[in-house]
């Protein structure tokens, strides 16, 4: 096809698709307001915040729509900006806000047009609320210094509606960032936009007020918030009644934005997930909008003061075996090395471990306890363990953690004679304090069918440079024999930002089966498959990680030293924990 033939293609495409964008009226923008952050996944599935880029001179948001002419004929305008702009300390990136694409419709639009730009996602559109989008092919200039937008407009003049110049006379988007740059007034700070309309489901701002604390509201908080936010839950503040929740309504909306809570942190494009905490983006539209709506109660109806949880004890009834753990005091300040325990199992036969729990009794000083078997001599260990602490591990606690109760006909060999080996991580908070923890163990006499395993596949290799933002590394576990994979628990320290969980099967198809691109050292979750995986014998699971020693790491306590693997919360860490259950042949067994 000639070069006149694709002008003429384009410029008839944008005949059609946008012939009435022209005729919409344009809508009042408000210049001075200023950008509250977000949190949003990209086109390939990783997290990114607004405020993370902090240190930038300048963020260019650029309005992308899937089959927007104007948009596709505008990347490679945006691309020579980025050229001029990017080693001078601006960063760019894409917003998608249309309701009719999806993830993978513009992951699709990005490799057909070669996008290589991060594309947010902005499913629930509530940033598109924030920033009053109207239209796509718009650049949006913010002054991370307070987050005001000081430049709102085409990247150029070359595009038109229904016409196109080889070359642009105006420079509208270079021309603002280099008097941004030079600390000079930008000339025009607002230029009208070409581009296709953007369809807002929620334009009418006062219908938020129809939305309701009993029916709507309410409900959401008792199934996704109040598990942790109860009497003895792990939050720090108890949703009781209305009030109460009136009262942090707006640190509710700040968090509910940026994706920090509810503490789930799976990409949704990859499994399903026991315990999925996440809210639908209707879900999230409906509590953020309640709050910008001045977060009222409707009646006289409370469905939270009627809501008695408290935490339980024990989640599933006292356990058969509880072990009181000795009293461990933690000086004020300092670093602390870890504390062993080991407490002999009184039992005088072979049990088989079904389920354990473990309830920290400081969890303001309490970063994790690791609980291993100690076997007997003579007792052939189900597999061959390379640490206590990463292979064979019988339980586990960290902030997030849940009580774990092994699949049915599965359990952990304890052999009579045995003994519990106890690892507990402290962390000072500037006050002494002591910890007496509890560890809880169900279990039975009879045999089950298959040993149920707690594997890490770990990476001790790290060398992470001072400052870097993504410093990548991985490790690989082999399944030598069929099994089912049960649950996957991602573990990194204050450096870790990703991990992906990717199998590859013998026949050489790859599966991505956890995607965590949003890790968060406080909230060492695990993620239990809704249907168990049947791996085939000879499956390779891969264990990508992400980590960021750079200033822009809020949970960095060091971004000028280079990290290496160590044990403490300031080294780093990279292991992928995964319980599994072998099914042996009888040729597996006859090899053994």
């Amino acid at each position: 096809m000639n070069l006149s033939i694709k002008l003429f293609s384009s410029l008839l495409l944008l005949t059609f698709i946008c012939f009435s964008c022209k005729e919409a009226p344009e809508p009042v923008i408000d210049m001075d307001a200023k950008v509250s952050n977000f949190g949003l996944y990209d086109q390939n599935g990783e997290f990114h915040t607004l405020y993370y880029n902090s240190d930038a001179k300048a963020v260019v948001l650029y309005i992308q729509g899937n089959k927007c002419p104007i948009v596709r004929n505008a990347v490679s305008d945006l691309k020579t900006v980025r050229k001029e702009f990017r080693d001078k300390g601006v960063k760019f990136l894409m917003l998608n806000s249309n309701v009719q694409d999806d993830r993978a419709s513009i992951a699709a639009e990005a490799e057909e047009f070669d996008i290589d730009f991060p594309i947010l996602n902005d499913d629930a559109q509530l940033v598109a609320e924030a920033l009053q989008l109207h239209r796509t092919a718009e650049a949006i200039v913010l002054n991370p210094y307070n987050w005001s937008i000081i430049y709102r407009g085409p990247i150029n003049d070359r595009m038109g509606y229904e016409s196109q110049k080889d070359e642009a006379n105006q420079h509208f988007l270079a021309d603002a960032l280099n008097a941004h740059l030079a600390g000079e007034d930008i000339a025009e700070p607002y230029v009208k936009s070409v581009g296709c309309l953007i369809k807002r489901l929620h334009e009418d701002e006062s219908a938020f007020a129809d939305i309701s604390y009993e029916h709507d509201v309410a409900p959401i908080l008792v199934d996704k918030c109040m598990k942790c936010h109860v009497e003895g839950g792990i939050a720090p503040w108890q949703m009781k009644n209305y009030s109460t929740v009136f009262g942090w309504s707006l640190m509710m909306r700040e968090v509910l934005r940026t994706r920090r809570m509810p503490p789930y942190h799976a990409d949704p494009e990859y499994g399903e997930f026991k315990h999925d905490l996440s809210l639908s983006k209707e879900e999230l539209q409906t509590l953020v909008h309640w709050v910008d709506a001045g977060a009222k109660k409707d009646s006289d109806v409370d469905p939270l003061a009627a809501y008695t949880a408290v935490a339980p004890m024990w989640d599933k009834g006292e356990p058969d075996l509880i072990f009181e753990l000795n009293q461990e005091d933690i000086p004020a300040t300092g670093i602390v090395d870890y504390r062993y325990q080991e407490h002999d199992i009184t039992i005088g036969k072979d049990i088989w471990a079904t389920g354990f729990q473990i309830l920290p009794g400081n969890r303001e000083v309490l970063h994790h306890v690791l609980v291993s078997v100690i076997y007997p001599d003579g007792f052939i260990e189900p597999i061959d363990r390379k640490s206590p602490w990463l292979d064979g591990l019988l339980a586990a606690w960290a902030p997030g953690g849940e009580t774990e109760v092994f699949p049915e006909d599965t359990g952990r060999a304890i052999p009579k004679g045995s003994k519990l080996h106890f690892q507990l991580h402290y962390t000072t908070n500037g006050k002494a304090q002591s910890d007496k923890s509890t560890v809880g163990i169900y279990y039975t006499d009879q045999e089950p069918a298959n040993e149920y395993l707690m594997v890490g596949a770990f990476n001790t290799n790290l060398q992470i440079p001072p400052g870097e933002q993504r410093y990548e590394n991985k490790a690989k576990h082999l399944f030598e024999h069929d099994a089912t994979l049960y649950a996957l628990f991602p573990h990194m320290h204050f450096r870790g930002k990703a991990m992906k969980f990717t199998a590859l099967y013998p026949d050489g198809q790859r599966e991505v089966l956890l995607n965590v691109p949003n890790y968060s050292f406080n909230w060492q979750r695990g993620y239990l498959f809704e249907e168990p995986l049947k791996l085939p014998a000879r499956t390779v699971l891969y264990i990508d990680a992400v980590f960021d020693n750079s200033k822009q790491n809020t949970f960095n306590p060091a971004p000028e030293k280079t990290i290496y693997w160590g044990d403490f919360s300031f080294d780093e860490m990279l292991i992928g924990y995964m319980s599994f259950e072998y099914h042996y042949t009888s040729s597996d067994l006859s090899m053994n």
